[in-house]
């Protein structure tokens, strides 16, 4: 008996035996080893409210919006916890996991001190450009690492990161600092272009596919509604007084004459849904020619579809022209998907969609329905507070800059008067409370010494950043923005209609489900970073989601 028992202990050891001699009953017994995706794809909407998922649902086709909503998971309560929201600082947000104060970018652009100018976000004299003229530009003005920085560091480099979209903010920002490339369209030669930041030399196959001429191709076609505008119920009529037309039209009607509107103006692919076609496009042609997803590690590519700022800006959060732009941009996505299932294989994609900021309704569509909102024109500010200001000392250039909604004051006037700028600060703050259309003011001083629990200063703190930011901030009230004009629509405030977006995660390891918890934005990247078992970014704050992991 015992013999029999010994024999079958020495059969079993022996069938853990693998074809080299390696015993592979420890690694029956270990713990599995980490499997990652392909690749993972992040999708920025510029300017897309949350309610345009459910809005325009019915019209949407099955492989778009409603396979994201279908086959994910839907964060139904995502927002930003910061202000302003603008495109720069909220892309910048979803990718570093961290806020304006953190980060650094704290606008578009914004009056830099030591320069006594205004800078871009993503300006850099340092490089130069390939394959267009605007192409000074790189991501030296982030702060921090991003999740894409830190992916590249966790696989010694060898991941592939690529930022892609018509607005080189868009493209930069996400992509971060280590990035093999990122590519943004040249308006002034219709190229797809990028700078030295990146590379010596424009690929040939970007070249390559500058000389298909696509811009040109698209900007021939007329700008008509996909479906009967009979069946555009969700938006107001075409014609109103709350959209702006484009330049060399009457009204701002269907259809739009493109060809001869842009009258050349490669530029123009931008304002109309074919600059998404255009993103769209070049993406899958980053895909196929740099070999993406078909790494031995994960690489990521980043993805924002900027024509939705354009035309949410020009026509507003109502119009048949935004909602048309979805319903095009739905197809868009529903075939680029269907190319990363070719391609990749639609277990091994991991793609995320989000957006930089949403938009507030026209103040004027606002009343019109008896609903409170209105304009406030900032640029008319600067003149009436500086002569305020005068009256407590000399007369002066005591106003530097009004940016952002923030006031620079004249720190070299005030410490040769020698006035306490904390004073100068509470007497602004004094002047700009008399405005009716302002609801918060806070000094800088306030907001470096102060720690705000609830919003909407909290959400202002969060985007101050001491170095860069002004010294007096103040936020209007809901309803109202800073605009030049009466049409359309803008964003920046800490209010939901600004700061509410979509937060859909789909594919590699995703199960379908929802949550209707509060997400922060910043907490994207140490999600990612957790799926990727990579470290968070240098100046997270954010929190992974746990219902992902659940």
């Amino acid at each position: 008996m015992k013999k029999h028992s010994l024999f079958i202990l020495i059969l079993v050891m022996w069938s853990f035996k693998g074809v080299n001699g390696q015993n592979q009953l420890a690694e029956a017994n270990a713990p599995d080893k980490p499997t990652y995706p392909r690749l993972i794809v992040g999708i920025v909407v510029d300017q897309m409210k949350y309610d345009y998922l459910y809005r325009f649902w019915d019209q949407y086709d099955s492989g778009g919006f409603r396979r994201l909503i279908n086959e994910g998971f839907v964060v139904h309560n995502a927002s930003y916890n910061y202000i302003p929201t603008y495109t720069a600082p909220g892309h910048t947000s979803i990718y570093t996991g961290s806020t304006p104060s953190l980060h650094g970018i704290i606008s578009n652009d914004w009056y830099d001190r030591s320069k006594n100018r205004s800078i871009y976000c993503a300006e850099d004299s340092a490089v130069s450009p390939l394959g267009g003229k605007a192409g000074y530009m790189s991501p030296k003005n982030i702060l921090t690492t991003t999740i894409t920085d830190e992916l590249r560091i966790a696989t010694n480099f060898k991941s592939k990161v690529i930022g892609v979209a018509l607005k080189d903010r868009g493209a930069i920002m996400p992509a971060g600092h280590s990035a093999n490339a990122a590519y943004w369209f040249d308006p002034s030669s219709g190229n797809w272009i990028s700078s030295t930041w990146y590379m010596k030399k424009l690929p040939d196959w970007v070249t390559d596919f500058n000389n298909q001429k696509l811009p040109e191709r698209y900007l021939k076609q007329p700008w008509n509604t996909l479906l009967p505008i009979e069946e555009y119920k969700r938006s107001t009529t075409d014609d109103n007084r709350y959209e702006q037309p484009f330049n060399g039209e009457a009204r701002p009607v269907f259809p739009h004459d493109v060809p001869a509107l842009s009258k050349g103006d490669l530029g123009f692919i931008r304002s109309v849904p074919a600059g998404n076609s255009l993103t769209k496009d070049f993406a899958i042609a980053a895909i196929r020619s740099e070999s993406i997803g078909r790494n031995s590690v994960t690489d990521f590519l980043c993805v924002s579809f900027s024509p939705t700022d354009y035309i949410g800006h020009r026509f507003g959060t109502h119009s048949i022209e935004l909602q048309d732009c979805y319903l095009r941009l739905d197809r868009d996505l529903q075939s680029f998907f269907n190319f990363l299932d070719e391609t990749i294989g639609s277990d091994n994609y991991l793609v995320f969609l989000t957006a930089d900021h949403a938009a507030v309704p026209n103040p004027l569509f606002l009343n019109d329905h008896n609903l409170p909102g209105g304009f406030f024109r900032s640029s008319k500010l600067a003149d009436s507070l500086n002569h305020y200001l005068s009256g407590f000392s000399e007369k002066g250039n005591w106003v530097l800059r009004i940016d952002n909604d923030q006031v620079y004051l004249n720190h070299d006037l005030i410490q040769r008067n020698k006035i306490s700028l904390e004073k100068v600060q509470k007497n602004a703050a004094d002047f700009l409370r008399g405005f009716d259309e302002i609801a918060e003011v806070i000094t800088a001083t306030a907001l470096n010494e102060q720690d705000f629990v609830k919003p909407p200063l909290s959400l202002l703190e969060n985007g101050f950043n001491s170095k860069r930011s002004g010294d007096v901030a103040f936020i209007l009230k809901p309803g109202y923005f800073d605009w030049s004009r009466t049409t359309g629509t803008s964003h920046g405030s800490p209010y939901a209609y600004d700061t509410h977006v979509p937060l859909i995660f789909m594919g590699w390891k995703i199960k379908k489900g929802s949550t209707v918890r509060k997400v922060d934005i910043t907490d994207i990247a140490p999600t990612i970073s957790m799926m990727l078992n990579c470290d968070f970014p240098s100046g997270c704050t954010g929190k992974p989601i746990e219902e992902l992991f659940k």
